[in-house]
């Protein structure tokens, strides 16, 4: 089987300031080159996935890797997934504190371990024995996030409520990926420092599999973004593909989705969905999402508003 290759990446979806277009179009215009590029060689939806993402972590302007939002104690935590549609086989850690890109730590995962989902110290020293160099937690902080947690916690001393997942919706900048290869195989992946003024040990949606990232050759490839605890509490990225396996086209399960998640639990976020036909789809409630799509007939890239 000879297939069109696709890539299509989302860089958040979240109340994005105008100020920060520029550089979330020009942070997707490089991670689609990185991922496509491999596509293009022949190269596997996992490898192009994997490499879209790790652009978004090494970008300070995602929320992801160096840059993430700061959890209440001034840290970064990090959370990956990775899953193959092909095969099912998935690869995750989440509160990883010393590794630049954990998304590389989830392909260590899903490549050399039994296992699926490492955690904390035994997620990083599973990659420091599979050639990970681990780094210090201060490498990963940027002034940024530390001005901003302080400016939420002020919030919350002043009384005007829990900024760990409120504020206006400004904590939702996770990234992910989704790829159809030339075999005809899908591939997802997503990647997050997840929300602002999170409690230490806080683990989202997006590391989570058929919550915040899933991939089945026989459904469709998902990633999401958002606010994480209701779309766990849906499974809403097996909810979506499970859609699009029943016959309805991923965008149709796209808009579903993103409707089911307000409906439901008033809910905010962005979703991605690709076909094994090579349809895609994409929604979301908030504000703007920053995204990218590349296929054979070149590269679209833009912040959608709602």
């Amino acid at each position: 089987m000879h297939a069109s290759p696709t890539l299509l990446i989302h860089g958040g979806a979240w109340d994005m300031p105008d100020d920060g277009i520029a550089a979330h179009e020009h942070g997707i215009a490089n991670a689609l080159a990185a991922g496509y590029a491999l596509l293009e060689r022949g190269g596997s939806a996992v490898d192009a996935v994997e490499a879209a993402v790790a652009v978004m972590e090494d970008d300070e302007i995602f929320d992801a890797g160096r840059g993430s939002f700061l959890t209440r104690d001034g840290k970064v935590q990090l959370d990956a997934l990775l899953m193959d549609g092909a095969t099912l086989r998935a690869g995750g850690v989440a509160c990883v504190e010393r590794l630049r890109n954990p998304i590389r730590a989830a392909r260590l995962v899903l490549d050399e371990s039994p296992h699926v989902y490492f955690v904390g110290a035994g997620a990083e020293r599973f990659a420091r024995q599979h050639g990970m160099a681990l780094c210090d937690n201060m490498d990963l902080v940027i002034p940024r996030e530390q001005e901003r947690l302080y400016k939420a916690q002020a919030a919350e001393l002043a009384g005007l409520g829990d900024t760990t997942f409120s504020g206006p919706l400004a904590s939702h900048d996770t990234v992910g990926a989704v790829a159809r290869d030339v075999h005809g195989n899908l591939a997802a992946a997503t990647s997050t420092g997840g929300t602002l003024n999170k409690a230490p040990g806080r683990v989202g949606d997006s590391s989570l599999i058929g919550c915040g990232c899933y991939a089945d050759n026989l459904s469709a490839a998902v990633s999401l973004t958002g606010w994480g605890e209701p779309i766990m509490k849906l499974v809403l990225g097996k909810w979506a593909v499970d859609r699009v396996a029943a016959g309805a086209s991923p965008e149709e399960a796209a808009r579903a989705a993103i409707a089911y998640l307000f409906d439901r639990l008033g809910g905010h976020g962005g979703i991605i969905l690709l076909g094994p036909d090579g349809r895609i789809g994409l929604a979301h409630n908030t504000p703007r999402m920053a995204w990218g799509l590349q296929t054979q007939d070149g590269a679209r890239l833009g912040v959608t508003c709602n």
